[in-house]
């Protein structure tokens, strides 16, 4: 009976000893929940997610404000920047737009 309780001890003591980090998922869920409670907008989907050495970067596309018809209302796509926790460090809107309003099309296909 002592090896098993060591070993539950030991395996108890590795996961409360090391902070488990954030899974992309949760990362994503932070994240949303952050910005919605900081600019009381709810996002509407997230545009792109990267991780870094510094944490995370995600770009949240919002409803800025609605209008009828749909099609005109304006969304906003923020820049986010989370810690390697999932914390929210800071944000910044990158672009404004009607929703039915797709991007300017490059030339030479890029």
């Amino acid at each position: 009976m002592a090896n098993t309780s060591n070993s539950s001890s030991k395996s108890q003591g590795s996961r409360s000893g090391a902070a488990r980090q954030p899974s992309p998922v949760e990362v994503l869920r932070q994240a949303r929940a952050q910005l919605a409670e900081l600019t009381g907008m709810a996002p509407e989907s997230v545009t792109s997610f990267e991780q870094s050495e510094d944490g995370w970067t995600l770009e949240i596309e919002v409803l800025e404000l609605a209008r009828v018809p749909d099609t005109m209302s304006l969304i906003a796509s923020y820049q986010v920047e989370l810690d390697p926790d999932g914390e929210l460090t800071g944000y910044r809107r990158v672009r404004r737009y009607e929703r039915g309003r797709a991007d300017p099309h490059r030339q030479g296909g890029r």
